[in-house]
């Protein structure tokens, strides 16, 4: 007896010494098929017409011309499509574990949801959503400055930079839910 309580006791201690976040489920990037589900709506502001209407939508096909590759292989020596330096912001998701790329994900989406909004897979479930602090308690990114967000893509270190006006693009991709 003595023997099973000192084992238990054991158990306990060593469980307790683990970090919280160790059996936390970790986010996995769905893709804008499984956003758009939700988002495509008139009551969701049709988010997804949005985004499809949008540069974003195209941004991984622009890394598929000859222009491209001209510029990919000049600076990184690779085709467009296989360097990082131009996949950063062009697509979501190739700077991740594949491991983290649900089922329906696909890199040839481009810029999509998850790449301004965070891995989606724990925030998704419509509950949560309707509740905008669990949602962003499981990983929903707000961001406080989103002008300087987008220019962390949006620069000069972009081959093909031209002057970024933050309003006046912010004005084409805005898409916030109507009020009810």
């Amino acid at each position: 007896m003595k023997k099973s309580a000192l084992l238990l006791i054991a158990a306990v201690a060593f469980y307790l010494a683990i970090p919280a976040n160790t059996f936390a489920q970790k986010a996995t990037y769905e893709g804008v098929a499984v956003c758009s589900m939700c988002h495509k709506t008139e009551k969701a502001g049709q988010q997804f017409k949005i985004w499809q209407d949008s540069k974003h939508s195209q941004a991984y096909k622009a890394l598929e011309t000859a222009k491209a590759d001209e510029i990919a292989k000049a600076k990184t020596g690779k085709k467009a499509v296989e360097s990082p330096e131009c996949l950063k912001c062009h697509t979501t998701g190739t700077d991740v574990d594949k491991a983290m790329l649900g089922p329906k994900f696909k890199v040839e989406d481009g810029v999509q949801c998850e790449t301004c909004h965070g891995a989606g897979s724990l925030y998704k479930p419509m509950g949560v959503m309707k509740n905008k602090a669990e949602a962003v308690k499981k990983g929903l990114v707000e961001h406080k400055d989103i002008a300087k967000y987008c220019e962390t893509c949006h620069n000069s270190q972009s081959p093909t930079f031209k002057e970024f006006k933050f309003d006046e693009m912010w004005a084409k991709i805005k898409h916030s839910v109507p009020k009810s």
